[in-house]
């Protein structure tokens, strides 16, 4: 019989994050061939509140968490990179950070927020008819992030974080087979995986279209129309709300991940990571081994050999 356990990863710059009960630790391939590695402990808000605990609320704050970890790792992996490329250490500027991390947020909400709102506002003439504007706005959106996977996906550099990603994803899926963490098992593994965050972004974006149109027709029931400015701000003060609600549909499908209508929902996410991961190498594949090997210290012993039934995002 399986067990649960939370265990996930994403991959960073020459290297893998992955994350385990009470820790997660980071590992990255340098430029001479061998493998830097830091574990850190790691414990979620919701055990000093259990309140967050409870269904939806658990999702927002487990992306918000892995969130605040995977920008950490990320730009932990960039200053080992820097470090090859110039020599010299790279001393972390918490101002400029934080100004990187604010214009990525931004621009991802301009492109796949603002943007398809405002076009399908200015184009088409149906703004209180909130399911057909949203269908629309969903459709915008879908489109958008499908054309910037694509075209990042053509970058070098990103085709190694890709290479990365389906590195991890072959790892995580040997350990929960319960097969011993090496280089050959982790090989025979499909880059794909279920609980992926590729796979949660897409569902999200479906999700929105429902929740979204939900929350218009309420908007226009009660103040009788709904204008841009207003959809924008209601659309993104309920973004938690969306993403508390796709991560328990994420748990769901990998619950029942072998259920023939769960298998059909959840194949656009698999196929979207033909784009997003990429087969691995060996080295790659032996960078991520690391990382979570040293993500459970010597607990892994004591977890190895058994299966396990995934609990988290990846």
């Amino acid at each position: 019989m399986s067990k649960k356990i939370l265990v996930g990863g994403q991959a960073v710059i020459e290297g893998v994050m992955m994350r385990v009960p009470g820790y997660y630790a980071t590992a990255v391939r340098r430029k001479n061939g061998e493998i830097d590695k830091f574990r850190e402990e790691s414990s979620s808000i919701s055990d000093k509140y259990p309140l967050l605990k409870k269904i939806i609320l658990r999702g927002t704050v487990s992306l918000f968490e892995s969130m605040k970890i995977g920008f950490s790792t990320l730009q932990w992996s960039a200053d080992k990179a820097i470090e090859d490329e110039e020599g010299e250490t790279n001393e972390e500027n918490p101002v400029w950070s934080f100004l990187t991390t604010a214009f990525a947020f931004l621009l991802a909400i301009g492109l796949f927020l603002v943007l398809p709102l405002f076009l399908t506002t200015k184009v088409f003439n149906f703004e209180n008819d909130a399911l057909l504007f949203n269908l629309v706005a969903g459709l915008h959106r879908i489109v958008f992030f499908l054309i910037y996977l694509w075209l990042i996906s053509l970058m070098k550099d990103v085709r190694r974080l890709f290479e990365y990603h389906g590195a991890e994803h072959k790892v995580v899926y040997t350990f929960e087979a319960g097969e011993e963490l090496t280089i050959e098992n982790a090989r025979k593994f499909t880059t794909q995986h279920p609980r992926c965050g590729t796979s949660f972004i897409f569902i999200v974006l479906l999700i929105s279209i429902l929740l979204f149109s939900l929350i218009d027709t309420l908007v226009i029931l009660g103040f009788g129309s709904i204008g841009l400015v207003a959809r924008i701000v209601y659309h993104l003060v309920s973004m938690p709300l969306v993403a508390g609600v796709s991560y328990e549909l994420l748990k769901l499908s990998s619950r029942y991940s072998n259920n023939f209508i769960t298998r059909i929902l959840i194949k656009p996410g698999l196929w979207l990571q033909n784009i997003t991961t990429k087969p691995p190498s060996d080295k790659q594949l032996e960078t991520a081994i690391v990382a979570l090997k040293t993500a459970f210290g010597d607990d892994y012993e004591k977890y190895k050999g058994h299966q396990y039934e995934a609990d988290a995002l990846d």
